[in-house]
């Protein structure tokens, strides 16, 4: 998969005429708890050709592909991550944490993630991770039996909404391993069993969800819609002039 995971960005750049300038596992692989038969979740950023930023009118900000069994790819435009890096997306703030890098252009990473701290705002993050908890709550976790994929979404999503909560000033870390020391003593040994179930599990596999479970993550939503107004405010500092700097460093130069 890797191979074809390299293949495809080099199809990308060629057909699309752009550079890729980072690309890195978003999903489950990067957070820490796949099944065997987990697809690939490619996400990247990519800059284009000089010519293309020197046109009165901004084009397409975003590339997007089917889905198929094994691979998800998708990409942001330079331009449009460093606004969202700005407004404190929790996607890309994970984006750049990610453990599994497919390719990076040297020193791109850490020229955003640089900036990462400055342009937190713990009350979208938290927004972020209740909205995802949300689904849980209300959706997927109502049954007798629960998919066990969506049950771990759903406790990462509240595990990184407790780390705002707690933390405000630190931006969550993607890898569920780092979250988990906010797990209740209680439910460390059933997330133990959970893990390593999903482990050979496949990505439908059902289970009846426990009491304890089901208590904590409600109770943690309720919680965080509480909480959520109560956090800090962000400092007033604007990251625009940086992050100008950033774009226009890894621009291409116009011929």
């Amino acid at each position: 998969m890797h191979t074809r995971i390299q293949t495809a960005l080099t199809q990308l750049e060629t057909q699309y005429n752009i550079r890729i300038l980072y690309a890195c596992e978003s999903g489950s692989r990067a957070w820490g708890f796949p099944s065997p038969d987990s697809d690939y979740d490619v996400r990247f950023i990519y800059v284009h050709s000089a010519e293309w930023y020197l046109t009165l009118d901004e084009g397409p900000d975003t590339l997007n592909f089917p889905v198929d069994d094994e691979l998800d790819l998708a990409g942001w435009e330079l331009r449009k991550a460093l606004k969202l890096l700005r407004s404190s997306n929790a996607a890309l703030f994970e984006w750049l944490q990610s453990p599994v890098v497919y390719a990076e252009v040297p020193g791109f990473r850490d020229s955003l993630a640089v900036h990462l701290v400055n342009c937190w705002n713990a009350r979208a993050g938290l927004h972020h991770y209740l909205g995802l908890l949300r689904r849980g709550v209300e959706q997927d976790l109502v049954g007798e039996e629960v998919r066990l994929k969506r049950l771990f979404y759903a406790l990462r999503s509240t595990l990184a909404a407790r780390w705002i909560q707690q933390r405000p000033a630190e931006v969550p870390p993607m890898e569920f391993r780092q979250l988990r020391e906010l797990l209740p003593l209680e439910l460390h040994e059933e997330v133990e069993e959970l893990l390593a179930r999903k482990a050979t599990a496949n990505e439908k596999t059902t289970i009846p969800c426990s009491n304890a479970m089901l208590d904590f993550l409600r109770n943690a939503y309720d919680t965080g819609l509480a909480e959520r107004n109560t956090l800090p405010v962000p400092p007033s500092t604007d990251p625009t002039t940086l992050l100008n700097e950033v774009f226009q460093k890894w621009l291409p130069i116009p011929s």
